[in-house]
């Protein structure tokens, strides 16, 4: 019987932890700082803290899920393992050339991002594999061989194998992957008909490469991890979160790391789901705001949304292209550099910006008295009276505002010529408009109504700066779980066991040979089925999901509809035939009946059951005495100044508890604000619910 489950998000400046007890269905949560060096650290630290607080052992916890930020840091900073590519001979610049596009057309000095393996690490050798899967010419493993020990006396550590049409037929790819594993067993090898097997050069190139050149990381990692859970005492089951709302076996991870990118975001999104439920609410704006960045998902009737291809390390946040193509499942979400550690400072131009540049947990923002100078948007809250200097943490972390003044008087207010409260304000202002900008365009790039989306703030800055946005944004309501600052820890608790598979079968919808679509599906399902199984996963909790990209013929890019599980067959065309133009309605409310349809890559997702977490209700947990703590002096641009403001204490406001704006609601990993005007009801699960 699993009792005791433990979420653990990894984040740029602080590491997050919730414990669930699922007998009691108590919450305990921890926050720790961040160690950059090694983040198993903090894991282990952190989670010691939060289980002799709860009197508990290591070895009572029955499953550890982590998300961590490590593949993207290594990809962003450009800090993984050295990588080769080995792929058909003559288009071993197929990375370089990308899409032949440029981002910015008027942009003559335009930068590309750089790729991860440099040129004279892309060899080429002779084999040809057609777009039908025909095999041409034989893998010449002469020169395979020759390739490999060129890479290693350059001192290869990983090596991605791409090779043309390898969706169509993946035969000699893993006739090279075998031959690469016997001539040099040290090597981590990427095959992408296994990393991404669909179609598109540029994106399955991309993605293998990436996976490549992060994998021996994110091994070393996963099993330093295991190694220090084991020495404390743990002898449950670890899983990771993966960036398509799903989790995956430490060892599936090792293999795969590439699927982690957007590890930690997706936890605040499936959180988002969960708190659907939770409130009966079916369209709901996650806005995850932490130390280091900001992440932005919807929900909608109560599941998030999806892509199969994004970018990651872009050069420019919001611009397509100017990033490196992935072609993986992952929560749709965008993500800005506004946290509580990003730096404020003045542009060429005299203007005031914040981010994407941030202070992290090593030295911190300047507040924390760790040797941070730079202004950050936590020292602006800590100026506002939005943070209590003496209650950061629980009080665990003392901050010190005499060097926020500083900081943000020296390289802020005397070159704009503002005072400390001004300027304070200016980094506020800045960073949440950033915010609310990518939230309208997130919302309406979906065709969907902000007015619509209640806003669920949560990270441990969400909740200061939800009143502004959600105002800007012009969503009806915030709400603000218990524990706001580790809910992306909780939303790993309620993630399944799942994963995901493609592959390319291009063919006229009436044209299809459905005896080779279904021998394609019931081999992604089989395969599902055993990893799902590696985690846990009983045969009779297995739910399967089928799908399949679609277009009109001659149409760029393809649409996701659902397609049926069972044996396919003619008579299921006019099916999918409607599905395919419900499908197409929904996103650009028309679709044509005389185009002929065309099928392009074919995907299974299996998955396991989402746990069932059932959050206390009861008020036992909560503190006797008054909530009202005191009343401090906080700024609100209504009043164009500070005014008295009551403080209050969350453990102990008890459910159907009101009160009305403006006031401070504190907790220990978090911060309410609530502005003038504004109604805050307690609900039975410690929600608080802000309405305007």
């Amino acid at each position: 019987m699993v009792r005791y489950r433990l979420g653990v998000d990894i984040g740029g400046t602080f590491t997050d932890f919730a414990l669930i007890d699922d007998v009691s269905g108590k919450l305990s949560v921890n926050k720790a700082l961040t160690t950059p060096h090694d983040p198993s650290e903090a894991i282990v630290k952190g989670t010691k803290a939060l289980l002799g607080r709860e009197g508990l052992l290591a070895s009572q916890v029955d499953i550890i899920v982590q998300g961590t930020t490590l593949a993207t840091n290594a990809l962003i900073e450009r800090k993984g393992a050295k990588t080769g590519l080995i792929t058909t001979q003559g288009f071993r610049d197929i990375l370089e050339m990308r899409r032949e596009t440029r981002y910015d057309l008027y942009d003559l000095f335009i930068e590309l991002p750089e790729l991860v393996v440099p040129r004279h690490l892309r060899l080429g050798v002779r084999e040809r594999v057609n777009k039908d899967g025909k095999v041409l010419t034989e893998l010449d493993e002469a020169g395979l061989v020759q390739a490999i020990d060129q890479l290693l006396a350059q001192g290869v550590e990983s090596v991605a194998v791409c090779f043309l049409h390898s969706y169509a037929n993946p035969t000699n790819e893993i006739r090279a992957g075998k031959i690469i594993e016997g001539r040099a067993p040290s090597l981590f090898v990427s095959l992408s008909s296994e990393v991404a097997g669909a179609i598109r050069e540029d994106e399955r190139f991309s993605t293998t490469t990436i996976n490549a050149y992060i994998r021996p990381l994110a091994d070393q990692y996963l099993t330093s991890l295991s190694e220090k859970l084991d020495a404390a005492g743990f002898k449950g089951a670890s899983f990771t979160m993966l960036s398509n709302g799903g989790l995956a076996t430490f060892n599936n991870a090792k293999k795969f790391p590439v699927r982690l990118i957007e590890s930690g975001p997706a936890g605040g999104a499936m959180a988002a789901v969960f708190y659907t439920d939770l409130l009966g609410i079916k369209d709901l704006v996650g806005f995850d705001m932490g130390g280091t960045t900001a992440k932005i998902s919807m929900v909608q009737d109560g599941k998030p949304a999806l892509v199969s291809t994004f970018e990651a390390a872009r050069l420019r946040r919001f611009t397509k292209g100017s990033g490196l193509p992935l072609m993986i499942p992952a929560i749709d979400m965008i993500e800005i550099g506004a946290g509580g550690g990003s730096i404020g400072w003045i542009d060429p131009l005299g203007l005031l910006r914040v981010g994407p540049e941030s202070s992290g947990s090593d030295p911190g923002p300047a507040c924390y008295g760790l040797g941070g100078e730079d202004p950050t948007v936590t020292d602006a809250a800590l100026i506002l009276g939005y943070l209590d200097a003496d209650y950061f943490l629980g009080g665990d972390m003392k901050l010190y505002k005499g060097k926020a003044l500083r900081a943000i008087k020296e390289k802020i207010g005397r070159r704009l010529g503002f005072d400390e409260v001004e300027s304070a304000w200016g980094i506020h202002r800045v960073v949440t408009e950033n915010m609310a900008g990518a939230a309208r365009i997130h919302i309406l790039e979906k065709g969907r109504d902000p007015r619509r989306f209640a806003l669920l703030a949560f990270g441990g800055a969400g909740p200061i700066h939800a009143w502004q946005v959600a105002k800007l944004v012009g969503s009806p309501r915030i709400v603000s779980p218990l524990g706001a600052g580790v809910t992306s820890a909780l939303g790993f608790l309620v993630t399944p066991v799942a994963t995901d598979y493609v592959q390319t079968y291009i063919s006229k919808l009436d044209n299809v040979d459905w005896d080779r679509v279904n021998g394609l599906l019931e081999d992604m399902e089989k395969l599902g089925v055993q990893q799902v199984a590696a985690g846990g996963v009983l045969p009779g909790e297995v739910t399967v999901t089928r799908s399949a990209d679609m277009r009109y013929l001659r149409q760029g890019r393809e649409i996701s509809v659902p397609i049926a599980n069972g044996k396919l067959a003619r008579e299921h065309v006019e099916k999918i035939r409607q599905s395919f133009y419900s499908a197409y309605r929904n996103l650009y409310s028309r679709y044509l009946t005389d185009v002929p349809i065309e099928t392009v890559s074919w995907r299974v997702a299996v998955s396991g059951p989402r746990p069932g977490v059932e959050l206390k209700k009861l008020e036992e947990s909560l503190q006797l005495g008054p909530a009202l703590k005191k009343k401090r002096p906080v700024y609100f641009p209504e009043f164009k100044g500070f005014a008295e403001c009551p403080v209050y204490d969350r453990y102990r406001m008890r459910p159907g508890t009101t009160l009305t704006g403006p006031a401070i609601v504190e907790e220990r990993e978090s911060t309410l604000v609530v502005g003038p005007g504004g109604a805050l009801r307690i609900d039975d699960y410690l929600n608080a619910i802000v309405q305007f």
